[in-house]
């Protein structure tokens, strides 16, 4: 029989995001020869380089004959420049997948188990799919030996960053789920000022309106090499970088995206994930902020103490000193919501201006504090003391101008295309908010995707309103998103609740 000839490399000029995917006539002699049917997983190999890549079966019309189409993923991952010979067979059987299905029955999996799923996630040889039935397989059914083992296994499935022997490097997490608290710009200001090393690598969000790296980016360059940090902290003491962009647990980062389309952060992933980060940027200190709420994302003191002790488990068995504070969510921390609105606070409260919102002022005191005493500068009234005064002589504020200088500069924050202010429903007190309503109010008006887009709050609890004084306000890029948010609200009157006072 006739050998099948190779196909022609095409690129297609689609975006399937992360998963790379390859497109064939449904007609070719490779689809009829090989048993290809759509969603195939397939290893499609170009001289020396190779990828496994989801196939999909298109018409005559879509695609010339004896072509392979790409996505934009697929091309880039395999360096194509245009019309290579692209030879494709089925992808080898992944045994790793045999330990998903393991968990789905409610197994506990080994260590050995839980590296090799990591080392195929991290080699791209899951899709998407595969990825989502691990994830949620291990929702909130991971005992702390498979924490520490996928912690472990997603350190070691990317690169590590080095220091100097015994340099001791602190870092801190808030584990989310409190829109507007972005304490770690202002923490990683006052404590480096102080003397302490920060190599702080952040992500960007999963189920909230911005993450640390977002919020960033608005500021200054967050897309930094292992090379940049290393450069930056030497210059600066400390660095506020994305760390999805430094290969810093990979598998991590991949895990962050499906759970991101899927809307779920479970504890033991959200663990391994956050612990992970911190062991791969060579930290030797963390402290993990916990804040618990009816709306946020511990509800109960008991939640937030047996997540405290999981942390800390894990990061003793893995030579991380860990200290874990539990706080107070019960409504959003200062007044902006989105990236945009959130680095305004971080400016005004490192600025010591007078519209700073106290809340996250308070916060970031309270946290850098607590940093200080674990990095042996005192016990928790001199370091308290100590922080107040690094931020109110402004000595803070000249290190986050100094780190971000080391990262490529300040830039202008960006300004919303559209906006519209809404007020009160009724006279009264406001009582509560709906943290969780509130984040999706802000990402339906485009954040954190659009940097400018969010929300300003423009009352706290315990304030008194009068019917239809401003409570806050939408921004968003396009006149769209914006009537999208403002339709969400009309219809959740209870996202914020006024009434009298008890």
């Amino acid at each position: 029989m006739a050998a099948i000839l190779p196909l022609r490399a095409l690129q297609m000029g689609i975006d399937t995001h992360q998963e790379p995917v390859v497109f064939i006539r449904a007609d070719s002699e490779v689809c009829r020869a090989e048993g290809f049917i759509a969603n195939t997983r397939i290893l499609v190999c170009v001289q020396e380089r190779s990828l496994i890549a989801t196939l999909n079966v298109v018409t005559n019309e879509v695609l010339p004959a004896r072509h392979i189409g790409f996505s934009r993923i697929a091309w880039e991952r395999l360096a194509l420049s245009g019309d290579e010979a692209v030879t494709v067979r089925h992808a080898p059987v992944l045994h790793s997948m045999s330990a998903v299905r393991k968990k789905m029955y409610g197994n506990t999996l080994s260590k050995r188990e839980m590296n090799d799923i990591i080392a195929d996630i991290s080699q791209h040889r899951y899709s998407d799919m595969q990825i989502a039935a691990f994830l949620t397989a291990c929702v909130e059914r991971l005992d702390t030996g498979e924490v520490t083992a996928l912690t472990q296994a997603m350190v070691d499935s990317g690169k590590r960053l080095t220091w100097p022997d015994r340099l001791q490097l602190v870092d801190k997490h808030c584990i989310g789920g409190i829109p507007g608290n972005r304490t770690t710009p202002i923490v990683v200001a006052i404590a480096s000022a102080a003397g302490l090393i920060m190599a702080k690598t952040s992500s960007r969000a999963i189920t909230s309106p911005a993450g640390t790296a977002d919020t960033m980016e608005v500021l200054t360059r967050v897309h930094l090499d292992l090379a940049d940090i290393q450069a930056t902290v030497r210059r600066a003491n400390a660095c506020l970088a994305w760390g999805g962009a430094v290969n810093l647990s990979p598998a991590d980062d991949m895990l962050i995206r499906i759970e991101r389309a899927l809307d779920i952060d479970g504890t033991g992933q959200m663990v391994a994930s956050v612990l992970s980060k911190k062991i791969a940027a060579g930290s030797t200190h963390a402290l993990i902020d916990i804040p618990v709420g009816p709306t946020a994302k511990v509800r109960s003191q008991h939640d937030a103490e047996s997540m405290a002790h999981l942390f800390e488990t894990v990061g003793r068995t893995l030579q991380l000193q860990v200290r874990c504070l539990i706080t107070e969510g019960v409504e959003a921390i200062g007044y902006g919501i989105g990236p945009a609105q959130e680095a305004k606070d971080v400016l005004t409260v490192l600025q010591c201006q007078p519209g700073a919102p106290a809340d996250l002022r308070e916060r970031a005191l309270f946290l850098t504090a607590h940093l200080l005493n674990m990095a042996g500068q005192g016990e928790l009234p001199e370091t308290t003391t100590l922080a107040r005064e690094l931020l109110q002589s402004g000595r803070a504020w000249a290190q986050f101008q100094r780190i971000c200088e080391a990262q490529g500069g300040l830039k202008p924050i960006p300004e919303a295309v559209c906006s519209l202010q809404l007020g009160a429903r009724r006279s009264g007190t406001l009582l509560a908010m709906d943290n969780r309503r509130l984040a999706r109010l802000a990402k339906l008006a485009g954040a954190p995707n659009s940097p400018a887009a969010g929300l300003r709050l423009h009352a706290k609890l315990g304030q008194a309103l009068a019917m239809g004084q401003p409570l806050f306000t939408l921004y968003a890029d396009s006149q769209g998103e914006l009537d999208y948010a403002a339709d969400y609200y009309a219809h959740n009157h209870d996202l914020f609740m006024i009434g009298e006072s008890p």
